[in-house]
């Protein structure tokens, strides 16, 4: 049988860092920390599958499926599964912790808008 691996590494990024808890051949386990007022890429995957729950905080989640775009405000318990294909965004409404379970493919991530700079690149 193999060993998981298991990490408490972090990660700083623009609007916040995440805390890597978790890196299995199956999964990764994250916290991503997003500072008030900060949001991530509005991105999609082509492989990779989340599903995301807020711990602490309020968030904008900004989802968009087939077309349908929405935004949703989240409070601490819920939850989204983020499938392949589906575009989002968070947006910290305040300071927030996510926790975050995916495959395990961490560079499989398309951004399509960026307020830091790096639409069109890769982590």
């Amino acid at each position: 049988m193999a060993h998981k691996t298991y990490q408490g590494r972090i990660v700083e990024k623009p609007w916040g860092y995440e805390l890597i808890w978790a890196h299995t051949p199956r999964y990764v386990g994250k916290i991503l920390h997003i500072n008030k007022g900060e949001s991530l890429s509005y991105q999609y995957h082509r492989i990779k599958d989340e599903t995301v729950r807020l711990l602490s905080g309020s968030l904008e989640v900004e989802v968009e499926l087939e077309g349908d775009r929405a935004k949703l405000k989240f409070k601490p318990g819920d939850c989204l599964h983020i499938i392949p294909g589906m575009k989002h965004r968070m947006t910290g409404l305040e300071e927030c912790d996510v926790l975050e379970v995916s495959t395990p493919e961490l560079d499989d991530v398309v951004r399509l808008e960026d307020r830091y700079g790096r639409a069109g690149t890769k982590d």
